[in-house]
């Protein structure tokens, strides 16, 4: 009797244990599908004619996505996409920003009134100052007050940890709703970070962040400018979708501001789940997106990494 009993034991044993590597191959497999099959890849695109002028009129035909060099079958389509804005404000507060940092934050201050005010009523926006520190001054918030305030106790002093301020604002918009857009105020390239270019450049592009850098230049001509650290921008801008403002005094300020409102106004969201891909794709993918009508131009991000996390959602 006792080795029948010890017996049936070691039966009921080996068949747990079956039933639990059953279960184990059966969520491991559906974990991997998960990921192969419903991550979701979002493009939020920006359409202009020869003359710059933003379009706004095309229809999802007029739009063919390639990933690795692979057509894609659109997934979503949304024409001047309404999901709400997460923006995060950056703003440089290094020694040498101080002669301009009154008419940056008046301007700012405007900004900020007109995308609380004028757009959709989930659009939020976050603030940090960055020297040789990194403070995020405003959580994502639509409450104006705080943000304007925080905005008039800023002082110039230090270094420029741009890059970092990059990895915190990315980090903090990866996983909210919507669209993401990271807006940098700064006089020239990071001098005194930890994180370095292509950390920021991963950490926005792993966060589905259009990025739109606006390079108050102190100086005029190249001796003494961070060319490498504008370039740097430039790079970060075009990979991400955004583009780069040079502005040369408030009113060119206030004008970028704007423009960068209207190209926000009028995107369109072009979404797809990689299919066919091939075996020995690279880590980052390359995207393209081609146009109907050959005078136009479309400016998207330039690729994704693909094991980033899905982030936000998008409507059907």
């Amino acid at each position: 009797m006792g080795r029948f009993r010890h017996q049936s034991a070691l039966l009921i044993a080996a068949i747990s244990l079956g039933v639990a590597a059953v279960v184990f191959v059966a969520a491991a497999a559906a974990q991997s599908t998960f990921k192969v099959d419903v991550k979701l890849v979002r493009l939020l695109i920006s359409v202009k004619d020869a003359r710059g002028e933003l379009v706004g009129s095309l229809g999802k035909p007029d739009f063919a996505v390639y990933d690795s060099g692979v057509k894609q079958e659109v997934a979503v389509f949304e024409h001047h996409t309404a999901l709400p804005l997460s923006v995060a404000l950056l703003i440089d507060t290094s020694g040498s920003t101080a002669k301009d940092l009154k008419y940056e934050t008046v301007s700012l201050d405007k900004f900020l009134r007109a995308l609380l005010r004028e757009g959709n009523p989930g659009d939020t926006a976050a603030l940090y100052s960055f020297n040789d520190e990194v403070t995020r001054l405003n959580p994502f918030t639509r409450r104006e007050q705080r943000l304007s305030d925080s905005l008039k106790e800023l002082k110039g002093r230090a270094g420029t940890s741009l890059y970092d301020a990059v990895h915190l604002a990315s980090r903090e918009l990866n996983g909210r709703e919507g669209r993401h857009v990271i807006v940098a105020v700064t006089d020239g390239g990071d001098t005194t970070s930890v994180k370095k270019y292509a950390d920021a450049f991963e950490s926005a592009q792993s966060a589905d962040a259009i990025m739109y850098p606006i390079l108050v230049v102190p100086i005029t001509n190249d001796a003494g400018r961070n060319l490498g650290g504008e370039r740097a921008l430039e790079t970060l801008a075009s990979g991400t979708g955004g583009r780069v403002f040079q502005p040369t005094g408030a009113a060119e300020l206030d004008n970028a501001f704007t423009q960068i409102l209207r190209d926000l106004r009028t995107q369109y969201l072009v979404a797809y789940y990689p299919r066919n891909l091939p075996p020995d794709t690279p880590r980052f993918h390359l995207v393209r997106v081609e146009l109907s009508r050959k005078d136009l131009r479309a400016t998207t991000r330039t690729g994704y990494y693909g094991d980033a996390p899905l982030t936000g959602k998008a409507a059907r």
